[in-house]
């Protein structure tokens, strides 16, 4: 199957799911969690991508990025290939960690982002992983990540700024 071309990906900011292999639950161990999130913020650091939002459940994750200067899958490429590497490097093992692929959505307005970024923020709530969103450790609802702003043409239109009659 051929994959369908996407156009350029580093003028877009995108909502992603990525699945671990046959949904296990990797990362409800803390210490590859938290890895896996290491790896991500290292890749964010070197400026591959910006990232604006992510949860990290324990079978699968989401995230909201903005590709910069390489394209969707390059940064996910990044992302994926570079937390199975460190996760083999650790344990001394060769083993696939992610499902094929990943799933994924442009977002094209303030509305979309911010019903993406409830989303994320609500997922270890649903699942009753945290009681709210800020308590769970491996989400951008958390306080002690820093992370990207979100696009200025996806921010919220604020009705001081627009022309009065």
């Amino acid at each position: 199957m051929t994959i369908p071309h996407r156009g350029r990906t580093t003028e877009s900011t995108y909502f992603v799911t990525a699945n671990v292999l046959q949904r296990k639950n990797l990362f409800q161990v803390e210490k590859i969690a938290r890895l896996f999130i290491e790896v991500m913020m290292d890749y964010r650091t070197q400026k591959k991508y910006l990232l604006h939002e992510f949860v990290v459940m324990p079978e699968h994750l989401h995230l909201i990025i903005t590709p910069t200067k390489i394209t969707l899958e390059r940064a996910m490429q990044c992302i994926k290939g570079g937390f199975s590497f460190q996760l083999n490097k650790n344990l001394k093992a060769k083993r696939d960690v992610w499902q094929p692929s990943f799933v994924d959505r442009r977002i094209r307005d303030s509305l979309e982002y911010q019903k993406f970024k409830d989303y994320i923020w609500q997922n270890p709530v649903k699942r009753f992983l945290a009681r709210t969103p800020e308590e769970y450790l491996y989400s951008s609802a958390n306080p002690c990540f820093q992370l990207d702003p979100v696009p200025q043409r996806l921010k919220p239109i604020s009705l001081a700024a627009l022309p009065q009659d």
